[in-house]
C-alpha cells in the first residue's frame, strides 16, 4: 500500500529536503514554500524519520479539502477515512492548527471542531457512543492556506531536530535541523576542511561529522509511529539495521570548531560524544582573529553573534569586520554565515555571490554564501 507524506522544512531549504527524500527512493509529489509532499510504501514510515536531516517531522497525509466555514470544516473532515488510521482505544487530537490567508482563523475553533468531527466518524464506523481513549497516541496536525485544509497525523512525535546529543546549549543555538541543511547546501564534502570559528555548542561542527560518517540522524530516538496499530514492527528494526550498517566510521575528517568561551567549548565536545562523533572534531577554545590554515580550498560555516540584545549591537560592525578580515587570509576558502546582521557584507567588505533569506526559528535571519576557488580536479 502507498501513504501519502508532509514534510515540512525551513522556508529556502526545500530544495535539500527533496534531494534527500530522493536519495530514498520514495517519489516527490508537490514542492511548496516550506514543506514537500512524497509517497512511499509502509517502509517510508520508518526510513522517512531515521534519515531524513533537514525535515521538523513527518506527517502522514489524511486527506485534503476546501473549506471557508466551520460546517464545511467539520463535514470535510468527518468524510476524511480516519478508521483507517485510529483504532477504537486510539487517544487522538488535533494538536496543532495554522491558518494563513483564510476565512477560518482561530485555532482553537478549528481544533475543537475537528475533534467533534473525528468523534462523529469514528463513533459510526466503530458502532460505540463512547470513547475511553486508552489507547495509543495519534496527534493530527492542520494546515490551512488560502482556504485549502490539509490534514496529517504526526508519525514523529518529538520535533526531528531533537535529536538527542544536544543537552549543553549556548544563547540562541541554531536548530540541527536547519544547521544539517545549510551545510548539505554548500559544496562541502567529507573530504575537504569545515572550520566553524563560532561553534557554540558544536551544532554545525556536530551535523557535518553525523554527515561525513553517514551516521542516520534518528537513529538515537524513537518515535510516535512505532506505536500506531496499522504497522508492523518490523519495518523500525529493518530501518535501525539498515542505518547501522551504512556508518562509516573509518572516514577521515578534517572538522573543527571554535569559541571563545571554554566552558561552551567544554559543552560542544559533551555533545559531540553523546552523538557519538567526539573522536572525528577538533573543538577549541579560541579567539576567531587567531584562525589559520595551511589547508587551501576549506569551508567555514559559522552562525556568528548577530546582537539579539540592543546592548549588544552596537559592536557587531568590529565583529564583522574582524571576520572579513580574518576570512580573507584564507584566500582560496569559501565560507558561509548565517546572521540576522543585515550589513554583515558592508562590514565584511565583500558581496555575497549569493544571499538567501533563511527563517531561523522566528529570528529573520540570512545566509551569506562567499564562494572560494575550485579545487584542481584529481
Amino acid at each position: 500500500m502507498q501513504y501519502e507524506f508532509i514534510a515540512p522544512c525551513h522556508f529556502g531549504m526545500e530544495s535539500v529536503l527533496k534531494r534527500e527524500i530522493l536519495s530514498l527512493g520514495l517519489e516527490i509529489i508537490k514542492t511548496e514554500d516550506g514543506k514537500v509532499t512524497f509517497t512511499g510504501d509502509e517502509t517510508a514510515f520508518a526510513r522517512a524519520n531515521l534519515f531524513l536531516r533537514t525535515t521538523e517531522r513527518v506527517l502522514l497525509k489524511v486527506g485534503s479539502f476546501k473549506a471557508t466555514t466551520f460546517d464545511e470544516l467539520f463535514e470535510g473532515t468527518k468524510a476524511l477515512p480516519w478508521e483507517n488510521y485510529i483504532p477504537k482505544d486510539g487517544r487522538f487530537w488535533v494538536t496543532k492548527a495554522n491558518s494563513v490567508r483564510s476565512a477560518l482563523f482561530s485555532p482553537s475553533d478549528i481544533q475543537s471542531i475537528m475533534k467533534k468531527a473525528m468523534v462523529e466518524r469514528l463513533k459510526a464506523r466503530y458502532g460505540v457512543t463512547w470513547f475511553d481513549e486508552t489507547g495509543e497516541d495519534y496527534a493530527v496536525r492542520v494546515s490551512i492556506l488560502k482556504d485549502e485544509v490539509t490534514v496529517g497525523i504526526d508519525t514523529s512525535g518529538e520535533s526531528l531536530h531533537k535529536r538527542g546529543y544536544r543537552k549543553l546549549t549556548s544563547k540562541a543555538p541554531i536548530t540541527e535541523t536547519l544547521a544539517a541543511a545549510l551545510i548539505m547546501h554548500t559544496p562541502w564534502k567529507a573530504d575537504r576542511i569545515l572550520v566553524d570559528p563560532f561553534c557554540g555548542c558544536g551544532t554545525f561542527p556536530i551535523e557535518a561529522a553525523l554527515i561525513g560518517m553517514n551516521i542516520a540522524p534518528g537513529l538515537k530516538r524513537i518515535f510516535a509511529a512505532e506505536k500506531f496499530s496499522f504497522l508492523k514492527k518490523s519495518i523500525w528494526d529493518e530501518a535501525r539495521t539498515e542505518a547501522s550498517d551504512m556508518i562509516n566510521r573509518d572516514v577521515e575528517l578534517h572538522i573543527q570548531g571554535y569559541d571563545i568561551d571554554a566552558d561552551i567549548i567544554a559543552a560542544a565536545r559533551q555533545n559531540a560524544k553523546l552523538a557519538g562523533v567526539e573522536d572525528k572534531i577538533h573543538f577549541q577554545a579560541k579567539d576567531v582573529r587567531e584562525l589559520s590554515s595551511p589547508k587551501k580550498y576549506g569551508f567555514i560555516i559559522t552562525n556568528p553573534p548577530y546582537g539579539e540584545r540592543l546592548e549588544e549591537k552596537k559592536d557587531l560592525p568590529a565583529l564583522y569586520k574582524l571576520m572579513g578580515d580574518t576570512f580573507s587570509k584564507l584566500d582560496s576558502w569559501s565560507y558561509f554565515i548565517i546572521t540576522g546582521f543585515e550589513d554583515a557584507e558592508k562590514y565584511i567588505g565583500r558581496k555575497a555571490d549569493k544571499n538567501r533569506k533563511i527563517y531561523n526559528g522566528m529570528l529573520k535571519s540570512y545566509f551569506y554564501e562567499f564562494m572560494g576557488a575550485k579545487p584542481p580536479k584529481k
